[in-house]
């Protein structure tokens, strides 16, 4: 195996939830690997700082689309404007996520729908909208961004867990759906990694906790996110389908 297994010139990657955190490092780190880059999020100047850095020493082109993953027509706008822009779409990382915790007994229907929305159903949509056309050229790289908290769970994570729970099992079974065609589906599980997701939900206790519960110690950085998802992404990973790879530091090891 040689580092050119990791090369994705001439590849295109949509990345969700690219403006910042994990989405932005892990764009980044396809772009330095070759590929043209979209990314998209509700946020357009967020957005549009983000690709600069994204692509900047790269020479790799690229484009944002500000979409709503929670408004299911917006999702399937994103597929198509992102194809018109690019012409193609080798790479889709379904980063785009949000958490809302409540206990089981104070959840609302709107926070479960909306939740349910972004983090999963989007998911379906935007893979239903580019697998066909990954089929045709009999090539493809679906990544979902799990969590480990679609294997383990705290308090008030209902929804949340739920939803990327059902990630992981959609993710095994689109695995044997395009796994004929040359695209491979696979998620990542995510454990402590420093973004404003967990920052702005947990308190110093719980951060400190989950610091210390890991093998490593510590929180991870967005940029060590970078390895797995170009094994992922790239001809590396080429019979590497219906996994969960769970990026950790030792969390649930424990």
């Amino acid at each position: 195996m040689t580092t050119n297994a990791f090369d994705l010139s001439g590849r295109t990657a949509l990345v969700t939830g690219g403006n910042k955190g994990l989405g932005k490092a892990m764009a980044r780190a396809l772009a330095e690997a070759g590929a043209d880059i979209v990314i998209a999020s509700r946020h357009e100047a967020e957005l549009q700082s983000a690709l600069g850095e994204i692509l900047a020493g790269t020479g790799r082109k690229g484009h944002y689309i500000v979409t709503d993953v929670s408004k299911r027509d917006e999702v399937r706008k994103l597929a198509h404007e992102a194809i018109a822009k690019m012409g193609k779409i080798d790479i889709l990382v379904n980063n785009a996520g949000m958490n809302a915790p409540q206990a089981i007994d104070a959840i609302t229907d709107e926070t479960w729908d909306r939740v349910l929305e972004v983090n999963l159903s989007s998911c379906m949509a935007l893979t239903r909208e580019l697998a066909g056309p990954m089929k045709e050229r009999r090539w493809g790289r679906i990544v979902h961004i799990s969590s480990i908290m679609s294997l383990i769970s705290k308090e008030k994570r209902n929804v949340y867990s739920a939803t990327k729970a059902a990630l992981n099992g959609m993710t095994m079974a689109s695995a044997l759906d395009l796994g004929p065609f040359n695209v491979t589906v696979n998620c990542i599980a995510p454990g402590p990694f420093l973004t404003d997701m967990p920052m702005s939900v947990l308190s110093e206790s719980e951060k400190k906790a989950f610091s210390d519960r890991t093998a490593l110690g510590r929180w991870a950085q967005p940029s060590e996110l970078g390895g797995p998802i170009l094994l992922l992404c790239s001809d590396a990973g080429s019979y590497i389908t219906g996994h969960v790879l769970v990026v950790d530091g030792g969390y649930t090891a424990r």
